[in-house]
């Protein structure tokens, strides 16, 4: 019984300090991660639009709300300049939200679509669906492939 008493003070501490160790050493690499994060903001794209990072490029997200619409403009390094690239479409996945007087906009998947191809490349991507038709911010993110290989980014107004 002595044993035991002795013992659970040592296990319970083990526990303690392991948790400790997890928790400290998942927390250091985010810790370092968050500050790129932060001082690789974008501002406003070219038309008007907000810029993320799509992949290895940039990219700017724009809705018509009167079209019912959206757009992705894929941006080279100076946020501003459209670049073409070797894309067939693009999936936009747009989270819940709400309008200013409260009203919910349910989620989207649009299937965003080259309006500028030539010869397999393309820098603007539109695509449609009705709940873009509402006043909100609308935030979610973006997947497909450029040049073959994946490319995924997210974006918030």
């Amino acid at each position: 019984m002595k044993c035991l008493k002795w013992m659970a003070p040592g296990v319970l501490l083990a526990a303690v300090w392991m948790s400790g160790c997890s928790s400290s050493s998942d927390s250091t690499p985010a810790a370092k991660d968050a500050a790129p994060v932060a001082e690789h903001a974008h501002g406003t794209g070219p038309n008007g639009g907000v810029v993320f990072d799509l992949g290895s490029h940039h990219a700017e997200f724009t809705v018509d709300h009167g079209k019912k619409e959206c757009t992705i403009l894929v941006l080279g390094d100076d946020e501003k300049t459209p670049t073409a690239v070797a894309a067939t479409e693009f999936i936009l996945n747009i989270q819940e939200t709400k309008t200013a007087d409260g009203t919910v906009v349910a989620p989207m998947t649009i299937t965003m679509s080259p309006a500028d191809a030539t010869d397999g490349n393309a820098s603007k991507f539109v695509g449609a669906d009705p709940g873009i038709g509402n006043v909100a911010d609308f935030a979610g993110t973006l997947s497909g492939e450029i040049d073959g290989k994946p490319a995924m980014g997210e974006f918030k107004e």
